[in-house]
């Protein structure tokens, strides 16, 4: 009702109609009526677009509440697929459980404020479903006494721990993104080339013959840490923390390690041609190829 009054009355509050005293006022009958219709044109223009811009208001009410209708039914889609993808991750069947790891990726793509959970989730389950536990009564020597060169490829040995490595070195980034753990896990023969691992603590990991060509390693937390005839040539690592990491017989041609900390590492065997060694820190304990003294 007082938008119906407001339509039929402000026209006439705008532009009020020609008074019946200034009407009387002209001689001629014909222009009082013309001007009674020029008034009543104005009024009925302004009225006409009033109108419209109330639809338009109507419209545009229409459409957001439209779109927040669309936003509520998206959330709620990508809710029902995560929690979904999450009960996959738990399943007996490596079908299923590949099928959870891709969920999330389409998740974390779809969905950004969803991206740093689904990088924790995925580290998470490579760390149970392929422990290293370096330090625990029952666990691993750490390095072992030898690299097994007869150990098949982890895609063939746990192809959904592959699969997760696949989809966290190919993530999207987020600014909120906790840096990813990935310590004291067994990733011997991984394949991670191109990954985008920066920052990643890989403490006390085995990563002894992993193939992981031009991936970035920059900042990350390699204290301790197997890399062992691992294929890293053009890697990135740096300000990598190398600490007593052992890189004995490791592919580093071209590789970037200015600024890493190589206290305590092991480099015996390494290939280090064309590699960047500006400003690396080294000590006493520091072993370098017989061929290869860079700091000498």
């Amino acid at each position: 009702m007082l938008l119906f009054a407001l339509i039929v009355w402000l026209p006439q509050l705008v532009y009020p109609s020609v008074p019946s005293h200034r009407l009387a006022q002209v001689a001629s009958g014909e222009r009082r009526v013309e001007l009674q219709q020029a008034q009543a044109q104005v009024q009925n223009g302004f009225r006409s677009q009033l109108l419209q811009a109330l639809g338009g208001m109507v419209v545009m009410a229409g459409a957001a509440a439209g779109w927040q209708q669309l936003r509520l039914a998206r959330e709620g889609q990508i809710a029902e697929r995560f929690t979904r993808a999450i009960d996959h991750l738990g399943s007996d069947t490596l079908d299923v459980r590949l099928g959870g790891i891709y969920a999330l990726e389409r998740v974390a793509r779809n969905s950004p404020a969803d991206r740093p959970t689904v990088t924790d989730i995925l580290c998470a389950f490579v760390r149970e479903h392929s422990p290293w536990p370096v330090g625990a009564p029952d666990g691993p020597q750490h390095p072992t006494p030898v690299v097994d060169s007869q150990l098949s490829w982890l895609t063939t040995r746990a192809p959904d721990v592959q699969t997760a490595l696949y989809v966290l070195g190919r993530r999207p980034g987020h600014p909120e993104e906790h840096k990813m753990y990935l310590s004291r896990v067994d990733l011997r023969r991984a394949q991670l080339s191109k990954a985008g691992l920066e920052a990643a603590n890989l403490r006390h990991t085995n990563l002894s013959r992993a193939y992981m060509p031009q991936s970035n390693l920059e900042r990350g937390q390699l204290v301790n840490t197997d890399l062992r005839h691992a294929h890293l040539r053009r890697a990135r690592l740096s300000h990598a923390d190398l600490r007593d990491a052992r890189l004995d017989g490791a592919d580093l041609r071209q590789a970037i390690l200015h600024g890493a900390d190589l206290r305590g590492a092991n480099l015996s065997g390494a290939r280090l041609d064309e590699a960047d060694l500006t400003g690396v820190r080294t000590d006493d304990a520091t072993i370098w190829p017989d061929d290869h003294h860079p700091l000498a």
